[in-house]
């Protein structure tokens, strides 16, 4: 078990990698009452194609069975692990992104019996034909509603824009048709390759002995058995290429206002590794300094009536995609994204990139670093995010300190590219 100390962060972080490989990471938070614990696997949504353990050739999944095997890893043949977490207080949930799957809970009391029951409910898998059928009924209501949703339906498309033939484009819940096929061989099959404890890390941050919880959590997987290790093949790579874009879709959605999108897709295959943060901060920084709500133009075009208070810039790095996503609510989205791919297209010839406001905007973003470091869920977030890369969540903020007005400018060079820039516009239907 290894201790280290942050004097950056003023936190302690404990970890030790045990003999079946899963990963523990501890910060114990004296102070606190509560505990937040996230058990997580690098396996999400953009994984369906892959080479099973045992197996010597690629197959492909359904779209959504790795938020499809979330939800059924709770339900079990005689209980439901929601119930052994309700009997003690704790709440528990789960989520699945584009590239990882996360099962988690949050407790004052009975930590230890609620750790098992994470342990295993998430370990001990159960899958049946009738209870996969009842899931199919109940994730494709679930579809539907978000189907019914146009700042859902305007990201996925921008995203499907830019990533026609990636996985990323594809809702994590997958589609009505796509989720028929889940079977609960599927299931085992992906479980067998994916939850593997070498290829799961386990955080927990609060109010806790690290030596006792350690010692638990080694024991309980010295009790179980599991597979060898076997390496994971993955089958989906980097996607940097413009050829592939596609420039504009609308959608005609029942909605008062339109809505646009502008993307724009990385180019650069950005690393899990202290120069591939790097770089993703600089876009961040990047996005904030010319697109922010204290920008010199988010002003201007806020009092042209070009923009309102839901105009946002985002920027998502994941394995083997990156892209930025600027959007929101707009009378006109054409003269809108036509205004922002007429500042996209001007590189690092940005008026905003001054090095006042690069400091104000780094203070900024340090000090909300810090802020979340008063929140268990958030540390707990970061720590988790970050376990399956070459940084910790502690290390994160002094690749942040070293950030340069240059990084910044040279990011822009790389990213702001006219010709890596796609539109998606929402538009209000017809009336009949």
């Amino acid at each position: 078990m290894a201790k280290k100390y942050y004097p950056t962060v003023g936190e302690t972080l404990v970890t030790k990698t045990l003999a079946n490989g899963l990963r523990v990471l501890l910060v114990p938070k004296p102070a606190y009452h509560q505990t937040y614990a996230m058990f997580a696997v690098n396996y999400g949504g953009i994984d369906v194609r892959y080479q099973p353990a045992g197996v010597s050739e690629m197959v492909e999944d359904p779209e959504g069975i790795a938020h499809f095997l979330e939800h059924k890893l709770f339900e079990k043949e005689d209980h439901d692990a929601f119930d052994l977490f309700g009997q003690t207080g704790a709440s528990a949930n789960a989520f699945t992104g584009a590239t990882s799957t996360a099962y988690l809970f949050s407790t004052s009391t009975k930590l230890s019996q609620n750790l098992k029951t994470l342990l295993d409910f998430v370990q001990m898998p159960y899958f049946s034909d009738k209870t996969v059928a009842k899931e199919r009924g109940i994730i494709g209501q679930e579809i539907q509603m978000y189907q019914d949703d146009p700042g859902w339906l305007l990201y996925y498309g921008i995203i499907g824009n830019l990533y026609p033939g990636h996985p990323v484009a594809r809702d994590v819940t997958g589609t009505i048709d796509s989720i028929a096929k889940i079977t609960p061989e599927r299931l085992y099959q992906a479980y067998r390759t994916f939850y593997q404890p070498s290829n799961m890390t386990l955080t927990l941050v609060g109010s806790f002995n690290a030596a006792a919880i350690m010692a638990q959590i080694a024991d309980d997987q010295a009790q179980k058995t599991f597979a060898p290790s076997t390496p994971i093949v993955r089958g989906v790579g980097f996607d940097g290429d413009l050829a592939t874009i596609l420039p504009y879709r609308a959608a005609d959605l029942p909605v008062i206002r339109p809505k646009s999108a502008i993307g724009i897709k990385g180019q650069v295959d950005v690393q899990a590794d202290l120069e591939g943060t790097k770089y993703k901060l600089a876009i961040e920084v990047l996005l904030e300094m010319v697109f922010g709500d204290s920008s010199p133009l988010y002003q201007q075009w806020y009092d042209e009536g070009l923009v309102d208070d839901s105009f946002a810039a985002d920027y998502i790095a994941g394995r083997t995609f990156n892209y930025a996503t600027i959007s929101g609510d707009a009378d006109d989205p054409s003269a809108m994204s036509d205004a922002v791919a007429a500042v996209i297209a001007r590189g690092a010839d940005q008026p905003a990139l001054t090095a006042e406001r690069f400091e104000r905007i780094l203070q900024a973003a340090l000090g909300k670093y810090y802020m979340s470091l008063n929140s268990l869920e958030q540390t707990a977030n970061q720590l988790s995010s970050q376990s399956f890369t070459g940084l910790n969540a502690f290390e994160v903020v002094d690749a942040l300190k070293s950030l340069t007005l240059e990084d910044v400018k040279a990011a822009a060079v790389s990213f702001f590219d006219v010709d890596a820039v796609s539109v998606f516009h929402v538009r209000p239907e017809a009336k009949a």
